[in-house]
């Protein structure tokens, strides 16, 4: 199960999938990227909703829950993550953060990688097909045998894997580490750096 302590709504395709809705339905708190807190009008969540944006995408009837940021050199997945922090929230949860225009899903994918170096969040970026985390160095995942698995190197000049079908090495373009699959109920990385993993919800 996916612990956080908050989750950032970002405006990309609403999750359909029961992983990502169970934690918008569990969350204590939610922060939506500007208009996407429109997306939940439509169902009765309970968690603390705020909005966090330029406002150019907010309803009218929720711009009360706005916390206007018009700063233009962050987009809004990074301004609801400094206020997550500003919260004393680490533990974040992103859902809606892909579909719609493709180099907004590549720019957000990337920036959690940015927020585990730079910021200090421990992040996960779930869609309705799997979840992403950042790790760092030697680390342990569970599994299921057959699990898809694809690994984005960040910085590693060293990184093997165990449990995998394929060996893991210290990839140099996105594609080379995709596609793996896990052989038993847990893998492991060991690496000099960081990396980004996916892993498939079955």
């Amino acid at each position: 199960m996916i612990k956080c302590d908050a989750v950032v709504l970002a405006n990309g395709d609403f999750p359909v999938h029961a992983v990502p809705l169970s934690l918008l339905e569990n969350a204590v708190h939610i922060v939506a990227c500007d208009g996407a807190i429109a997306h939940l009008t439509a169902h009765e969540y309970q968690a603390d909703v705020v909005a966090i944006g330029d406002g150019d995408s907010v309803p009218d009837a929720l711009r009360d829950r706005l916390i206007q940021i018009d700063e233009q050199e962050d987009n809004d997945l990074t301004k609801a993550t400094r206020y997550c922090l500003e919260q004393g929230w680490h533990k974040i949860a992103y859902v809606g953060a892909t579909g719609k225009r493709e180099d907004h899903t590549l720019g957000n994918i990337s920036l959690i990688v940015r927020y585990f170096l730079e910021m200090g969040v421990e992040p996960v970026l779930v869609t309705d097909y799997g979840w992403f985390v950042v790790a760092q160095g030697d680390t342990a995942f569970e599994s299921f045998p057959g699990q898809q698995v694809s690994i984005f190197n960040a910085n590693c000049r060293h990184l093997v894997s165990e449990g995998l079908k394929w060996q893991a090495y210290p990839f140099r373009q996105f594609w080379q580490g995709t596609l793996n699959e896990a052989l038993s109920t847990d893998f492991s990385l060991h690496a000099d750096g960081c990396y980004l993993v996916y892993r498939t919800f079955s």
